[in-house]
């Protein structure tokens, strides 16, 4: 594993202390290059711990992010599986915000219109299955069936068959023959997505199958150019662009019908066939010498920005605490704890979380041991700033707390390293037709200082 310090300049160091030889898990291109290093933090999405000192006590896994220089793709090389208990804990990913409402619904609305009268549609990881719920309510004459080992899968009474086990394609593909099969926030977690895509296109033209296929992961192209690094987390140790992503459904042996970015960008969403022949001239497939050199540049500047952002941010919290303003932050788990661990928001000077799922309420921040609360303890108890600390939900969270008449004097975000006001600084999350409906009041003033 390569540990490199600070550089300046493609030539202040050898290109061979630079360069990692390693498979991509979209590719499978050998050469990459350091990308973030992020220290060392607990799981943040499989941990729910119970009390402070189970959250404080987690085991630290290393965050050694690189980048493939042929596709782009940026992926965890110190990951181990076997750390992550996927069988014994679900995902905790949540987001019932209006904005990602409508994403699911005009997602499940899509796929029912390429749905034939009696489908069979299978998820795999589906979690709780509230997108094949969505499908099954619409199409009552269909099969569908989600599979997932963790056990969290909700039936509503029957609408969908819960698999309470891994999806294997050489075997499920034939016994259920489906015409749709969905997964969706599954890749990034996995070692090898590149070969779980490739057997499951084989199996299908195997058993002569030409089922579709849709898949959504999260995007990281925004990141590119905010350099943030909340989204780099344990769990998830791939991170496509759009580019990796088509890359890994080209060489997975499926055609590709479209990629889209919804979600303002946030999410990847691809919808391809398996079992047919395909000749797509246009897939991305490996790049030019010049292109890798171009990527492994970026990779280094990213590298090199991160370092130096991460240390100023860190002494712009520093100063938030020192203000003695009570702040609220706003996210617990996934990309928020990445955030609180990895920029120093312990529970002394921070003591106060919340988040929007209650499931998560009572549990406690991985590593830094705040016990998450309810929103609404910000009704009861006002603080003067709320730290949005998930950025690709921030439009959400903001409506969230407008909605809730929820009060403050500040709504701030990081972005590129400074912590900026929501309402009124340059970024690109801000919620412009909520903005332009309430340009009148741009945040909700408090009546009185809160008591610090």
């Amino acid at each position: 594993m390569a540990k490199i310090r600070p550089f300046r300049n493609r030539s202040q160091r050898a290109l061979g202390a630079l360069l990692i030889e390693t498979p991509c898990p979209a590719c499978g291109h050998q050469l990459a290059f350091p990308f973030y290093d992020g220290g060392r933090q607990p799981l943040t999405t499989l941990a729910w711990p119970r009390s402070a000192a189970e959250a404080q006590s987690m085991e630290a896994l290393p965050l050694d992010f690189i980048r493939c220089v042929s596709c782009g793709h940026v992926f965890n090389q110190a990951f181990d599986y076997a750390k992550v208990p996927y069988s014994d804990k679900p995902n905790l990913m949540f987001n019932k915000g209006a904005l990602w409402r409508e994403h699911l619904e005009a997602t499940a609305g899509e796929l029912s219109r390429g749905l034939p009268a009696r489908p069979t549609v299978v998820e795999i990881g589906c979690g709780d299955g509230h997108l094949l719920r969505t499908l099954a309510k619409a199409n009552p004459n269909g099969r569908f069936v989600g599979f997932d080992p963790n056990g969290a899968i909700e039936t509503g009474d029957g609408l969908v068959e819960a698999q309470y086990k891994l999806f294997e394609p050489a075997v499920h593909l034939l016994e259920y023959r489906p015409d749709l099969i969905m997964i969706r926030h599954v890749l990034e977690h996995l070692t090898q997505p590149l070969a779980f895509l490739q057997a499951l296109s084989f199996a299908a033209a195997w058993h002569g199958l030409k089922p579709r296929l849709f898949v959504e992961v999260p995007c990281i192209d925004r990141v590119f150019a905010t350099h943030r690094t909340a989204d780099f987390f344990y769990e998830h140790n791939s991170h496509f662009t759009r580019a990796s992503l088509a890359t890994l459904l080209s060489r997975g042996g499926a055609a590709v019908d479209r990629i889209e970015t919804p979600y303002d960008g946030e999410v990847l969403t691809a919808l391809v066939q398996l079992g047919r022949e395909h000749r797509d001239a246009n897939a991305p497939m490996t790049a030019s010498g010049a292109d890798s050199v171009a990527i492994a540049r970026d990779s280094i500047a990213f590298y090199n920005h991160t370092r130096h952002s991460d240390a100023v941010l860190r002494a712009r919290i520093d100063d938030l605490a020192q203000t003695g303003s009570r702040v609220a932050v706003w996210g617990g788990t996934g990309k928020a704890a990445a955030f609180i661990n990895r920029y120093g928001l312990d529970a002394t000077r921070f003591p106060l979380v919340v988040d929007s799922d209650a499931s998560k309420v009572g549990t406690f921040v991985p590593g830094a041991g705040q016990e998450i609360l309810r929103p609404d303890a910000l009704l009861r108890d006002p603080v003067e700033a709320i730290l949005i600390a998930t950025q690709w939900r921030a439009r959400d969270i903001a409506r969230e707390i407008e909605a809730a008449g929820i009060p403050y004097h500040r709504l701030l975000l990081e972005h590129e390293g400074r912590l900026i006001d929501y309402h009124r600084d340059a970024h690109p999350y801000r919620d412009d037709a909520a903005r332009a409906q309430n340009a009148d009041k741009t945040v909700i003033r408090l009546t009185t200082r809160p008591q610090a």
